[in-house]
């Protein structure tokens, strides 16, 4: 039998977003957060932040070289901060993006570190002059969201000042705990986080391991997770037509960048592979019945749709 793939599961397959910060945020893989019933920055960010539409504040202090994250006063929870990357992330996306180490490796590296969330100034009311010509009155500030090609809501977050500055220099850092950026995310209804977008790749964490770190959990991929594979194992269960359910990572896993170097994870593709060793002889009519058995099986597992971000699933003989 010819091998076949049908992309399913709890989650839409993941493409990572792409683009630069550097463009209209309005369009197809950039756009603000704010206006559109997103949750809002809290109260004294956004007073600070006001008037960080031009080069300077309305006390005249210039915006370049300033630190706006939250409490930029003696409150702030990062008071020594000189905006550089951690280097444990550092280290941990370098071996990445060589091939040497796994996406879980560098999840577990983001935990307890600090990122910059991007904002950008938002017109939220303006008026035309006795010129003709048309007057900011007021402007907000709101978070930047990236769309991934499959049109899930994406959070991009950055390791340094320098990282958000290069990718769109007319956003504003605003600096946070990894967990709490996370937290954010989930409740802005993003299903992915975007670590330094404009790197070549930038780091793509996907749903689960953005809920986990949210919660301050430790991740294993789903692809490494016994509860998934004891769940794929059970739904072929009663099914005389499928002689074996077997896991593995899928096409978003093993990807390639140029150059020929092999990653773990980041890539476009589902990231877990189901692939099902179907019994020789069958019919057409037998295949689609025990193919869609198994789909409704696996879909009514409450941990497909915990641990799971997207899934392939694959026919052999």
């Amino acid at each position: 039998m010819p091998e076949h793939r049908a992309d399913r599961g709890p989650g839409r397959e993941a493409h990572p977003p792409s683009g630069r910060g550097d463009h209209d945020a309005s369009g197809p893989t950039a756009r603000v957060s704010g206006a559109d019933g997103a949750r809002a920055l809290p109260a004294h960010i956004a007073a600070q932040l006001r008037s960080a539409g031009g080069p300077t504040d309305t006390g005249g202090q210039a915006w370049e070289g300033r630190n706006l994250g939250e409490g930029t006063s003696h409150t702030h929870q990062f008071p020594d901060d000189p905006g550089t990357a951690d280097p444990k992330v550092s280290r941990a996306l370098e071996a990445w993006r060589a091939g040497t180490a796994s996406e879980e490796e560098v999840v577990a590296a983001l935990a307890g570190i600090r990122v910059f969330v991007p904002i950008v100034a938002q017109v939220s009311q303006s008026h035309i002059t006795e010129d003709g010509l048309v007057s900011d009155k007021e402007a907000d500030m709101a978070l930047v969201s990236l769309q991934a090609a499959d049109g899930r809501k994406a959070l991009p977050v950055f390791t340094s000042t320098d990282a958000l500055t290069r990718w769109n220099s007319r956003a504003r850092p605003v600096a946070a705990d990894i967990r709490r950026a996370a937290l954010s995310a989930v409740q802005d209804g993003s299903a992915l986080l975007v670590v330094d977008p404009g790197t070549d790749p930038a780091f793509v964490v996907r749903r689960p391991a953005l809920w986990a770190v949210a919660q301050g959990h430790e991740w294993t991929p789903s692809y490494k997770d016994f509860a998934v594979d004891d769940a794929i194992t059970r739904a072929a269960l009663g099914r005389p037509e499928i002689v074996a359910a077997l896991a593995g990572p899928g096409r978003g896993v093993n990807a390639v960048r140029s150059g020929g170097v092999g990653l773990s994870g980041g890539g476009e593709g589902p990231e877990l592979t189901v692939t099902l060793q179907l019994r020789a002889g069958l019919s057409t009519e037998q295949v689609q019945a025990a193919v869609g058995h198994y789909q409704r099986q696996l879909a009514a597992q409450p941990v497909m749709a915990d641990a799971v971000d997207s899934i392939e699933v694959r026919l052999t003989a």
